[in-house]
C-alpha cells in the first residue's frame, strides 16, 4: 500500500500557478485579490449518508467538490482554490484514478485549484474545503429578503430525489427515470454562472441542498420574513411527464436534496433582469412564490384561491429523516 504522501503525490498534485505555494508543504500559501474578501466553505460526503456503496468513483469525485462549489456561487462568490481530505478503506488504484480524475475535472471546469489536503485509512468519507473570493461587501446572503421579493429556484429540483429512492429501494415506481436524474444525484453541476451573475440582483441566496422548503426557511430566519409559494407555479411538469406521480413528483421537489439548484429572492422590479440573467447563462428559472413580511409565515397558494400552512421539509442530518407536511 502506497504512503500517504505516495498517495497523494499520484494522484492530487498538481501545478497551482495562481497560489504562492500549493501541494507539499504544511500548509497552502493563498493571495486575494486587492478589496476582496475571502469566502470559505466545507462539505463532508460520507458513504451511506451521502452516496450508496458502488458510485462511480470519477462522479464522486466531481461531486465531492461540486457541492462546496455549489456553496460559493450561493453567495456570487467566485472560487479560486480547494484542499481535500479523503478517508478511505484501501488504496485501490482503479478507484483512486477514477475518484481523482472527477475531482481534477470539476477543479478544471470551474478554475479552481487543489492546493492541499490530507488522506487517511478509515471509512470512505470525503471532506472538500473550497476557498473563493467576492469583492467586498458583495456577497449574497441569506439574510436581505425583503416584503414583496420575488421566489425563484433554478432548474429542475426533485431529480436528484427521485434518483436516490430509487437507488435505495430498487423499486420502478416513478417508471423509466432518464439519466439525467441520477446525473443530477451524483454529479451535479454548480449554477456558478448564475450565482455570479445574481451579483446584486438577489437581495438573498442559497444552493438547495437539504430540501427546498427546508432551506427557504433558511432565508426566512435569516431575514426574519415569511414565504407564500404557487402551487401553479412550481416546476412540476418536467417530473411528471417522466412518469413520476404527481404528489411524489412535488414531494421531491419540496423535500429532495442533493439538487444543488440556487434558491434566491429579487426585488419585483428586477423580475425582467433576472429572467435575462437566466436566458445569458442558459439555466432555467422558475418563480415559485412571493416573500411575506410576517415572520416565520410558510404556506402554499393552492389553485380554487386558498392557502394552507407548509412546514420545513428538509433532511436532518442526526437523525435521517424528513420534516412532513
Amino acid at each position: 500500500m502506497p504512503s500517504e504522501f505516495e498517495l497523494i503525490g499520484r494522484y492530487f498534485a498538481r501545478p497551482t500557478p495562481s497560489a504562492d505555494l500549493g501541494v507539499g508543504d504544511d500548509a497552502a500559501l493563498l493571495r486575494l485579490a486587492a478589496g476582496h474578501q475571502c469566502v470559505v466553505s466545507t462539505d463532508m460526503l460520507v458513504e451511506g449518508t451521502h452516496f450508496v456503496a458502488g458510485t462511480d468513483p470519477r462522479r464522486l469525485g466531481w461531486k465531492t467538490i461540486a457541492v462546496s462549489i455549489s456553496d460559493l456561487a450561493a453567495m456570487a462568490a467566485r472560487p479560486r482554490w480547494a484542499t481535500l481530505a479523503v478517508s478511505l478503506p484501501d488504496a485501490d488504484d482503479a478507484w483512486l484514478e477514477g475518484f481523482a480524475g472527477g475531482v481534477h475535472a470539476c477543479c478544471e471546469a470551474h478554475g479552481v485549484e487543489l492546493v492541499g489536503g490530507d488522506t487517511t485509512r478509515g471509512p470512505r468519507n470525503l471532506c472538500a474545503t473550497v476557498f473563493g473570493e467576492v469583492p467586498t461587501g458583495q456577497a449574497v446572503t441569506r439574510a436581505g429578503a425583503r416584503d414583496g421579493d420575488d421566489i425563484w429556484i433554478s432548474g429542475q429540483p426533485g431529480r436528484a430525489a427521485l434518483a436516490l429512492a430509487r437507488l435505495l429501494d430498487g423499486t420502478s415506481a416513478d417508471g423509466t427515470l432518464p439519466a439525467e436524474f441520477v446525473e443530477a444525484l451524483e454529479a451535479p453541476r454548480p449554477r456558478l454562472a448564475l450565482g455570479l451573475a445574481l451579483r446584486g440582483l438577489a437581495s438573498a441566496m442559497l444552493d438547495v441542498s437539504d430540501g427546498l422548503l427546508g432551506d427557504l426557511a433558511h432565508i426566512l430566519e435569516c431575514s426574519g420574513v415569511g414565504a407564500r409559494l404557487v402551487d401553479g407555479w412550481l416546476p412540476l411538469r418536467a417530473l411528471v411527464d417522466c412518469g413520476v406521480d404527481p404528489q411524489r413528483a412535488r414531494e421531491a421537489l419540496l423535500g429532495g436534496g442533493d439538487d444543488y439548484e440556487l434558491l434566491f429572492c429579487a426585488p419585483v422590479a428586477a423580475r425582467s433582469r433576472v429572467a435575462s440573467v437566466g436566458a445569458s447563462v442558459d439555466t432555467p428559472l422558475h418563480r415559485i412564490g412571493t416573500v411575506l413580511a410576517e415572520a416565520g409565515r410558510l404556506e402554499l397558494a393552492l389553485d380554487d384561491g386558498r392557502c394552507r400552512p407548509l412546514q420545513p421539509i428538509g433532511f436532518r442530518h442526526f437523525t435521517g429523516d424528513k420534516i412532513d407536511n
